[in-house]
């Protein structure tokens, strides 16, 4: 099969892309510079993009946008959030819509924060939206795919959890924490945390591909965990006590209070109900398997 990939190069692109050759695919990477082999040149912020290098192709799969957690949420950054996103996916989506020889199936990223903070409320892809900045920008980004779909591309929406990788994203930025006893649950630790480990988020990647599924789909792991459980297990498994809560003040002088409640405070209890019914089988449905396959001797 013949995959474009943007945003290729990130945490998740990079493990897709390698999962994606190993498995005798071909993948065509989106990029902003002059393009190479195997790679299709566009520019989003110009609205420019190599149309002919994506004739013919199998797949799409969309990855683009600025780090959620990369910088503090300034009005200008918040924008760019949303904006990097939006536009990306309106550009991709138009262009493929109107190829002579389109792709089947197009995957574009998404998030969880599409459900907002819902307590313990049960979330499957049925589930309407919530509120808050994230909820909005997940909408917006989620039907900036319409040309693509309208134009009869099968498309998926990756509503992505907490992806668990030690080499980046949250779980790296708790470990050194962990390592020297300062870990600990955040509040009252009620908060629902729906994770997936980075593998089967890009086998769950490559599953839909050919899977007859379109519209949302909740990209996370079948056993959410409050945070208490998240802390608990994680401390356990590295070998570490984690007794004392963070208040939140905290997190919030560090990253700012609409970024820590959103991020660390708000709770989203997720179901993939999607990828069950599509007999979608994760290597790690637990998150005792996860952590300990994870992170092995690293005590």
């Amino acid at each position: 099969m013949d995959v474009v990939i943007s945003g290729s190069s990130g945490l998740i692109g990079t493990a897709l892309t390698a999962r994606l050759r190993s498995q005798g695919h071909r993948v065509v990477r989106l990029v902003r510079h002059e393009a190479g082999p195997d790679e299709v040149s566009w520019d989003p912020s110009a609205g420019g993009i190599d149309a002919a290098g994506l004739e013919g192709l199998d797949a799409a799969i969309h990855l683009s946008g600025a780090g959620i957690a990369d910088h503090r949420w300034t009005d200008a950054y918040k924008a760019e959030i949303l904006s990097s996103r939006t536009r990306t996916t309106t550009l991709l989506a138009t262009t493929l819509a109107k190829l002579q020889r389109p792709p089947k199936t197009l995957l574009s990223g998404s998030a969880i924060g599409y459900y907002g903070n819902r307590g313990d409320e049960e979330l499957t892809e049925a589930a309407g939206p919530g509120r808050g900045f994230l909820s909005e920008v997940c909408q917006q980004w989620e039907a900036a795919t319409a040309p693509a779909a309208e134009a009869g591309i099968r498309t998926c929406l990756l509503r992505t959890g907490i992806v668990l990788t030690p080499d980046g994203g949250a779980l790296a930025k708790q470990l050194p924490f962990f390592r020297f006893g300062l870990g600990g649950r955040f509040g009252g630790g009620h908060q629902w945390q729906s994770w997936i480990t980075l593998d089967d988020h890009v086998r769950a990647m490559e599953h839909l591909l050919t899977a007859e599924l379109s519209g949302p789909v909740n990209l996370t792991a079948p056993n959410p965990v409050t945070n208490a459980e998240f802390t608990a297990t994680l401390a356990h498994v590295m070998h570490r006590p984690a007794l004392l809560p963070i208040p939140k003040f905290g997190p919030g002088l560090l990253l700012g209070p609409e970024l820590a409640q959103s991020l660390l405070y708000d709770s989203a209890r997720v179901l993939p109900a999607a990828l069950r019914a599509s007999s979608f089988e994760w290597t790690a449905p637990t998150l005792d398997e996860a952590l300990h396959g994870l992170l092995g001797g690293d005590h």
